[in-house]
């Protein structure tokens, strides 16, 4: 998702200086210098959902679960997506994970490789 970066990188140089924020903690400022508010994403998010006729079921949270999917299939440290999200303990961050079909699969495949291998005894039959 190298198009998520650039897009982050593209506001903070062309965007966020317009706001006047430099000093501010936060990423996503308003156009009155304060912190962009987790409500006023929801309500954007869903005005755009809605707009575009998306699933319902799609939302600002479902997006949370997408990134800690995401980045567990390009196997980034799990360690480093609890400290993301915000988890005390890692098995909070396993609820957020839906790998797909195909990741578990290879993952598995993975895993029994080095057991199912014919070793030198299974050649020499």
């Amino acid at each position: 998702m190298d198009w998520a970066v650039e897009a982050v990188a593209d506001y903070v140089a062309n965007v966020r200086p317009r706001f006047g924020c430099e000093d501010h903690p936060a990423l996503w400022v308003t156009e009155r210098g304060g912190r962009v508010k987790p409500t006023e994403i929801n309500a954007r998010f869903v005005a755009y959902r809605d707009a575009l006729k998306l699933p319902k079921e799609l939302t600002v949270h479902s997006a949370r679960h997408a990134y800690v999917t995401h980045l567990t299939e390009d196997g980034v440290d799990r360690r480093f997506l609890q400290q993301q999200v915000g988890h005390e303990n890692d098995s909070s961050t396993a609820i957020y994970t839906h790998v797909s079909d195909d990741f578990m699969n290879t993952m598995l495949h993975k895993a029994l490789a080095p057991a199912l291998a014919p070793t030198s005894a299974d050649k020499d039959r």
